[in-house]
């Protein structure tokens, strides 16, 4: 497999500069959607190189629960440049598993929480609890719903609250929370990839901020709304559900908000530093997806004789 199979691990690195350029410059919707993307597909080859590494590293083990044939000296000798990069996979793969598997619990349990908390209330879109503790997210299922605490409607004036209701619902249509997801857990693939979670944290907010204003008809109130809450509000209950008081620094927000609405052209120019950041980040996925491929497929051509299915 060679040097095709370690490629994937460090091609993340090829999106750094969208993961920066994209946020101030690209319209928030476009932004979240292309990240999530690029992150996706670098952080699924970087997961399969580091499997097609283990199951080399793992017949280079004596002693493995292998097929024997895969002990064959032959084979062994086929995938010898690959020995020490096998090895170092497998509890590389281990500790990607053991993350993943952590953040998919993390979301579900405090998702099942948030659930069994709202358990005997009717099934309205708004759910207000009676806290002293000032919060509000958007949870979503097979009812979304938004959930805020009179705590924090308290400190909101009427047009601010309608900013707030906004901002939820705009999470819950535009469905943040896989794309949030998605980004944990490439970056828990792939610690390359944590640029692009950050960013996507950022701009899943600002795509909700955006969405408000437009609702509301009124960039300062969402601006206002915003400000007010992440003084007032706890964060998310997990970094995979969506906040008005999350995101990323709120002074960048609120000043987003008081500048004009952004373009929303979906592709920027190649000849601009953004357009080239977005082609190079696009270029990069291409070439990660090209060589896991062509590490599967050589792999199992060594492994089918040794081992024929």
């Amino acid at each position: 497999m060679g040097l095709y199979v370690l490629l994937p691990l460090v091609l993340p690195l090829s999106a750094w500069p969208v993961a920066r350029l994209a946020a101030p410059r690209l319209h928030p919707r476009t932004a979240t959607r292309l990240l999530t993307r690029v992150a996706a597909v670098m952080g699924g080859c970087s997961t399969l190189c580091l499997a097609l590494l283990t199951v080399v590293g793992s017949a280079q083990l004596t002693g493995s629960p292998v097929p024997e044939g895969w002990a064959d000296p032959e084979f062994r000798a086929a995938v010898s440049r690959d020995r020490v990069a096998g090895r170092a996979a497998i509890p590389a793969l281990g500790l990607v598993a053991v993350a993943c598997g952590r953040t998919l619990w993390r979301h579900r349990r405090v998702a099942r929480r948030a659930r069994r908390a709202l358990t005997g209330l009717r099934g309205a879109p708004v759910v207000v609890l009676p806290d002293t503790t000032p919060y509000a997210y958007a949870l979503p299922g097979s009812l979304d719903r938004i959930v805020v605490t009179t705590a924090l409607l308290d400190g909101l004036a009427p047009d601010e609250r309608q900013a707030l209701f906004a901002h939820e619902r705009a999470h819950l249509a535009a469905r943040h929370h896989r794309h949030l997801l998605t980004v944990h857990l490439a970056a828990c693939a792939n610690p390359f990839l944590r640029p692009l979670r950050s960013a996507v944290v950022y701009t899943a907010e600002r795509w909700a901020d955006e969405d408000a204003a437009r609702a509301v008809g009124d960039r300062r109130v969402v601006a206002r709304a915003i400000g007010k809450a992440a003084l007032l509000s706890s964060a998310a209950p997990a970094p995979t559900l969506a906040a008005v008081a999350a995101g990323g620094p709120v002074p960048r927000r609120v000043a987003a908000l008081l500048a004009p609405a952004p373009a929303g052209r979906d592709r920027p120019s190649v000849f601009t530093a953004v357009g080239a950041a977005v082609w190079g980040a696009a270029a990069g996925a291409v070439v990660s997806a090209m060589s896991s491929a062509n590490s599967a497929v050589t792999l199992f051509l060594l492994l089918h004789p040794a081992a024929p299915l």
